[in-house]
């Protein structure tokens, strides 16, 4: 794997939902004007302004994620889980490159520690 072109990619995602999440914001604040006399209109532009706080919260939380594995790759720790240090497979990263736990932690099952037992 290399890390140098999930690196490029990391950064050339985060420059295109940067500019995606500035337009959304725009939009957001072009909504300054009062809303419509209509109730369904008003209904409807209230529901897209709801529905863009909610895509610039979702951009924001993704970006913040890219921003950690750019991170991890600087600090060399992008390969290896953050819960259990092991390595992360290569085929999870190339499907999320944001990715920071292996499959197994980050379902909960670490079948790499000892299972407890019940008395």
């Amino acid at each position: 794997m290399n890390v140098d072109e999930l690196k490029q990619t990391l950064i050339q995602h985060k420059a295109e939902l940067s500019e995606r999440q500035e337009r959304v914001k725009r939009h957001t604040r072009h909504r300054d004007e009062p809303l419509p006399s209509d109730f369904s209109d008003q209904a409807a532009e209230l529901a897209n302004v709801e529905t863009l706080v909610a895509l610039d919260k979702e951009m924001s939380q993704e970006l913040c994620q890219i921003d950690h594995a750019l991170r991890r790759i600087e600090a060399d720790q992008y390969l290896n889980c953050e819960k259990c240090g092991e390595p992360i497979a290569k085929r999870r990263l190339l499907a999320l490159p944001c990715a920071t736990r292996c499959i197994q932690c980050a379902n909960g099952n670490s079948a790499r520690s000892i299972p407890s037992t019940i008395d």
